[in-house]
């Protein structure tokens, strides 16, 4: 049954994610008074890229830094108890382990946007590390906040410990502070400042084409759909229905959810410089901080 579990996790992220991510184009066309692409527009898109030639820099870092983010994120995905269910690697996984990968598929950008020596990707790619440098602590506390409650580093332990005790002060605080790095945990505006279309141009990925930018298209919507459901799963109260199935339908249903708000805040917000998206993210650092540390006094 284990191996069953995590293949679920994997297909129903690989499914659904393009899935969600026409969603939010749907939500924002409509906000902006457009009737927009279809929902499954991402599908379409994801299937063009790989029918197209692949244009390379020439470089082995270049080739392979696509492969390495979707590795990366699958990685990251297998060890999440969709459907209530914690699976074999689930049980064995430690917060420092999800942290890892989820750095690694951001270090993988950067590597690729590097490799390629575009004046553009060299600037979005130095966005993107400072986002990653202070972004990624508040999901670290997240974790950390309910290692502190069971004293165990171990994802399944700490995930589900969080609102156990219920929603005290620092489980307020920590859902407060999650909720706004969301948007920037899944870089959409106004935190959308590694790619920013108009003013670099995708950033990062402007030398991408074909197979690999699919690649790298396919990591950013699994990767956003991941943090959708980590707070479904971290922060809302389980819905156990003794179907597994089912369960994992009900955790679908919160992510679609929010998405919406993801799609909503998107298209109406402006981007942010980088300068006021680090006052930002500096604010949300030290929310998380003081989440903990409530924590620790049991509070």
């Amino acid at each position: 049954m284990d191996i069953l579990y995590i293949a679920v996790n994997i297909l129903v992220f690989l499914l659904l994610a393009p899935l969600f991510e026409g969603v939010i184009r749907k939500i924002t066309a409509r906000v902006q008074s457009r009737q927009g692409p279809p929902v499954i527009q991402p599908y379409y898109d994801l299937l063009k890229l790989l029918g197209k030639q692949n244009l390379s820099a020439g470089t082995v870092v270049f080739k392979f830094a696509p492969m390495l983010a979707l590795a990366s994120i699958l990685g990251v995905i297998v060890f999440l108890p969709l459907g209530y269910q914690a699976n074999y690697l689930t049980k064995y996984a430690d917060v420092i382990t999800i942290i890892y990968l989820l750095t690694l598929g951001g270090v993988s950008v950067l590597l690729g946007a590097l490799s390629s020596r575009n004046t553009y990707a060299a600037i979005g790619s130095s966005r993107e590390m400072i986002t990653m440098i202070m972004v990624e602590p508040v999901l670290a506390m997240t974790f950390i906040l309910g290692a502190v409650k069971v004293k165990s580093m171990g994802i399944a332990a700490s995930i589900s410990s969080v609102t156990a005790g219920g929603y005290g002060a620092s489980v307020i605080v920590m859902m407060a502070a999650y909720l706004m790095a969301l948007q920037a945990f899944v870089g959409r505006q106004p935190f959308d400042i590694a790619e920013a279309e108009v003013e670099i141009l995708e950033g990062p990925f402007i030398e991408y084409s074909g197979p690999n930018y699919a690649l790298f298209k396919y990591y950013l919507i699994l990767k956003q759909m991941f943090y959708a459901a980590l707070f479904v799963i971290v922060f809302i109260p389980p819905f156990k229905t003794g179907w597994y199935g089912a369960d994992v339908l009900i955790q679908m249903a919160f992510v679609l959810v929010v998405f919406i708000g993801i799609a909503l805040m998107g298209a109406t917000h402006p981007r942010l410089r980088i300068d006021q998206a680090q006052k930002f993210y500096a604010v949300l650092i030290a929310a998380s901080l003081a989440a903990v540390g409530l924590s620790v006094y049991g509070i």
